[in-house]
């Protein structure tokens, strides 16, 4: 990625990462990712924002020097994770006058997993300013958007908002701005639900602080920035709202077939009452697509066979992952089959506990299901239309 201007001296430096597919060995990038690094050149100082994936070091210092950048005063590193800051010892051996702004937890983080030297920081305060001449940065603590030590920083001239990953998306794109339409906002959607999800009364709280702030251009550590960022902020609005859809997702595994005639019953007879329904086979789901969807679902019911008297180790992986997102889910059930017995409804039930919502009673059969068993399916199927008809969102 060559340098871009984003404005008078402010240039977006970072690299595009076009066939990444895995971030953290966990989460799925179908579309790649950028490491977004900024330049800002003041009247007397240089500032480097961020700082770039390792393996791609060289290509930030490559555009560094197509900017004909001879010294920088101040690497400011909003976040301690690889992505943003693993390249800030190469930067600070080509630029040796260089110092680390950043708040006291993100220094103690660099220091123990960059072995950055003590002497190379300056610690700031929250909304403490510096000053690069004619160029004013202001620091804004944003804690848990989405590690602890995370900030962002506010280019007062250029009303610019440098949101480290707050609002950004994992999307490779050569677009340097965000052009509206489905593939932005998917990609922001799946950030929003893999990353932002589990802090979403945070999330709310620091979106309040970016609408008063009211920034002209809001840049993102990863995707194209925002020159309109009134989407992307009416996008998260209703993503951290407290409304949910009427929508029921359904993960399921089945070993044996089973748990998949349930679940094919269950999907039709919701379908039947116009119910907007999703089912994910977990042996070959995107864990994103999973977790996009968790977002505005109303209910989640989740379909299982017993192993070993317990929950299928897919299901387990599910369960797991639901608590660990806390989606504004309202509703939650369980469904499957079983051979002999076993508490899978009790330790999926403990499981979930970080999730503020009501379980519906589960249906789970004996082998195949039966004629009573579909009539349990037809309660279940009940049960969720009545909950549904009060306070569920039909947009």
């Amino acid at each position: 990625m060559s340098t871009k201007k984003i404005k008078e001296n402010v240039y977006a430096v970072g690299v595009i990462d076009w066939d990444r597919r895995l971030f953290d060995e966990l989460i799925p990038l179908p579309d790649g990712t950028t490491y977004n690094a900024y330049l800002i050149k003041g009247s007397e100082k240089i500032a480097l924002l961020d700082t770039v994936d390792p393996p791609f070091a060289s290509e930030l210092l490559n555009n560094l020097k197509e900017l004909k950048v001879e010294r920088i005063d101040y690497v400011i590193s909003h976040h301690g994770e690889q992505d943003h800051s693993g390249s800030i010892p190469e930067v600070l051996a080509s630029y040796p006058m260089a110092k680390v702004v950043t708040n006291q937890k993100n220094k103690d983080l660099l220091k123990e997993h960059l072995l950055i030297a003590d002497d190379k920081f300056i610690v700031v305060a929250d909304h403490e300013t510096l000053s690069l001449g004619d160029k004013t940065l202001e620091f804004i603590f944003a804690p848990w958007v989405h590690w602890p030590e995370t900030m962002f920083t506010y280019l007062k001239e250029d009303n610019i908002l440098f949101t480290c990953d707050f609002l950004g998306s994992h999307l490779a794109t050569s677009d340097l701005y965000a052009k509206e339409g489905p593939k932005v906002y998917a990609a922001a959607k799946r950030y929003y639900a893999e990353i932002m999800m589990p802090f979403r009364p945070l999330v709310t709280k620091h979106l309040e602080i970016v609408e008063k702030l009211n920034p002209s251009i809001v840049a993102t550590s990863h995707g194209p920035i925002y020159d309109q960022p009134k989407y992307i902020l009416a996008a998260y609005a209703e993503w951290v709202s407290d409304a949910v859809k009427n929508e029921v997702i359904v993960p399921y595994v089945s070993m044996h077939g089973s748990t998949k005639v349930m679940v094919d019953y269950f999907v039709e007879k919701l379908m039947a009452q116009g119910i907007k329904v999703k089912p994910f086979n977990l042996t070959t789901m995107d864990l994103g697509d999973l977790a996009m969807e968790l977002v505005d679902a109303a209910t989640v019911v989740l379909g299982t066979p017993t192993v070993l008297a317990g929950p299928h180790p897919k299901a387990v992986y599910a369960a797991y992952l639901l608590n660990a997102l806390r989606p504004k889910t309202k509703f939650v059930s369980l469904i499957g089959s079983f051979g002999w017995g076993g508490k899978t409804v009790e330790q999926i039930a403990g499981m979930i506990t970080a999730l503020k919502v009501e379980i519906l009673a589960p249906v789970m059969v004996k082998g195949l299901p039966k004629e009573a068993d579909y009539r349990e399916l037809d309660r279940l199927v009940e049960d969720i239309v009545e909950k549904h008809k009060k306070g569920v969102s039909n947009g």
